[in-house]
């Protein structure tokens, strides 16, 4: 009787352990896009801020697969800015780093919770990982 109570004991950390570690997984996922897109986020700052004023002069645009266009800066005061889905809009360069710092500022806030939660779900399963081994051993000794 001990046996079977000890194998679904143990079954059952097993698969709340392996639950939790998906959810570390996916949390790694987006912590991993946020950190992406963050970095994209302060590229643009740093574009914006080289540009700004440079009218006239020539610069090269990506056009993909490690290829460019030289082409000449006209308007370096304002810049088209995505906002999300799919929604755009002109803006001063000024207001443009305005709202790219909010986005950044959003999506670290974002990210120290993500990790914050990915510490607490590891912490966890190195906590319940030593109980799963022992049953574990428990129940191969019955066998």
């Amino acid at each position: 009787m001990i046996e079977m109570e000890d194998k679904q004991r143990l079954e059952a950390l097993v698969n709340e352990l392996n639950t939790y570690q998906g959810q570390a997984e996916v949390l790694q996922q987006q912590i991993d896009t946020l950190n992406a897109t963050i970095t994209e986020l302060s590229v643009a700052m740093d574009t914006l801020a080289t540009v700004k004023g440079q009218d006239n002069k020539e610069t090269l645009v990506p056009i993909g697969a490690g290829s460019f266009l030289i082409t000449d800066l006209k308007n370096t005061d304002e810049v088209i800015i995505g906002l999300g889905a799919g929604v755009a809009v002109r803006k001063k360069i000024d207001d443009a780093k305005d709202t790219i710092i909010e986005q950044r500022t959003e999506l670290e806030e974002l990210r120290d919770k993500m990790s914050s939660d990915l510490q607490k779900i590891t912490e966890y399963i190195m906590k319940r990982s030593p109980e799963a081994e022992e049953l574990m051993q428990k129940v191969e000794g019955q066998v």
